[in-house]
């Protein structure tokens, strides 16, 4: 972790940015008064293969899915077993 004050950080931006690319900072604090308020790290731009719904359309479930609420729910609760 590296602490700047808003002058150094305007006059150096090009080189804390160099900073963080390189993996030399996890994250750069930029300070006013020696009081921490902001808080610069690199974007995560990695892509999200994995999300609900992904596989929407791919599968058919046989059946009526939901046929057992009724019970589910009552067990859920506290109603008649």
């Amino acid at each position: 972790m590296m602490q700047v004050n808003i002058a150094d950080a305007k006059m150096d931006f090009p080189r804390l940015i160099h900073l963080l690319e390189s993996k030399s900072e996890d994250y750069i604090t930029v300070a006013r008064d020696g009081k921490p308020v902001v808080k610069m790290t690199l974007i995560n731009d990695t892509s999200v293969t994995r999300r609900i719904g992904a596989r929407k359309g791919k599968f058919a479930i046989k059946g009526d899915f939901d046929a057992d609420n009724g019970e589910i729910e009552d067990m859920l609760s506290g109603g008649a077993l």
